[in-house]
């Protein structure tokens, strides 16, 4: 039987999910609803991606009985209303990254869905990606040895965009583009905590977050360098350094398709959209559709690939270097 979604929110995101899910089985991933915040917009969406069922509220797709998971697009700052609000009403939950503003959210979101015993994940799409599952596999085989540094950049001038610079929008580069840098740390580590962390950079006038580097240390003398920024481009790739050689990403580490692995470079090229879509590479997002639906199928409540811990891990080091760059979102002082 499908696994069958509802979209919460008509905006790009959502209407990219709902591309990319049209690249899969339809016997596996159907869309039976989609809610925005005014019916006309929902309709829209309906129309466009043949989805039967449009509603003018989120309550109405949370009181939907025929819904196994819902989509979370909306902007960030509302992710936590809009998660609980699903897992109250028993709904699995698949919510577009960060997963909340910061740790005491996040915690809030993970205590809801355990509490209500629905399957939760935070819809890191990158580590889905067929690239990610074989990084992770050469750094188990200990392909390049030891890892010893890891790099890498997300950087694109987006400050003409009111969601990167608007503090209400939860504006700021981390959220949105340097916690993919941060992910990445993260998952070649293996979810391990570092040591250290120190970040350094600059603030719009609106107190958000522009261009940061943070340098991460590890134990056993491992490290990581990371750069992100809402105002520059910059080179957007990634490398893992071992002691016997070295994994590269080439540009759009965040939606990579290629690998280049002791300088043999792999490809894998992504289906194409059925529709025009907002951003890069974004039929990928199929990869973590797919992990949901093998998760539902077989009972679990959380990814192994993208864990509670993982969600947690990552709000935790967002919420210090946040706090070491000087950004305070209304929601840290609620």
């Amino acid at each position: 039987m499908a696994t069958r979604w509802g979209i919460c929110s008509a905006g790009k995101i959502s209407h990219d999910f709902t591309v990319a899910l049209k690249t899969l089985p339809a016997e596996e991933h159907q869309v039976v609803a989609v809610a925005a915040r005014k019916l006309e917009d929902a309709q829209e969406f309906a129309r466009k991606h043949s989805i039967s069922r449009a509603y003018s509220s989120y309550e109405e797709l949370a009181r939907d009985p025929d819904i196994d998971v819902v989509y979370v697009g909306v902007i960030h700052p509302y992710h936590l209303k809009a998660c609980l609000l699903f897992t109250n009403a028993k709904k699995n939950v698949l919510c577009e990254k960060p997963l909340a503003m910061n740790t005491k959210e996040v915690k809030e979101i993970l205590d809801s869905a355990k509490k209500n015993d629905v399957f939760l994940m935070e819809a890191v799409w990158t580590r889905f990606f067929p690239v990610s599952v074989e990084v992770r596999k050469l750094l188990a085989q200990r392909e390049i040895g030891e890892v010893k540094m890891v790099r890498s950049e997300f950087g694109i001038p987006l400050l003409h965009k009111p969601r990167l610079v608007e503090k209400e929008l939860g504006g700021g580069a981390l959220m949105s583009i340097g916690m993919y840098c941060l992910q990445f740390v993260c998952m070649v580590y293996n979810g391990e905590r570092p040591e250290s962390i120190q970040a350094t950079g600059v603030c719009l006038e609106t107190g958000v977050d522009e261009t940061v580097i943070v340098t991460l240390k590890f134990s056993e003398k491992r490290m990581a360098v990371f750069t992100y920024s809402s105002s520059i481009q910059l080179p957007n790739d990634a490398i893992i350094v071992g002691t016997k050689g070295t994994i590269q990403i080439p540009a759009r580490m965040w939606c990579p398709t290629s690998l280049v692995v002791n300088g043999k470079e792999t490809q894998y090229p992504l289906p194409e959209p059925g529709l025009p879509q907002n951003f890069h590479n974004c039929t990928g997002m199929r990869y973590e559709a797919e992990e949901v639906r093998k998760c539902l199928l077989k009972g679990l409540k959380e990814s192994p690939v993208m864990s509670h811990s993982d969600s947690l891990l990552l709000v935790e080091l967002e919420d210090e270097i946040r706090r070491q760059v000087g950004v305070v979102y209304s929601q840290d002082c609620q």
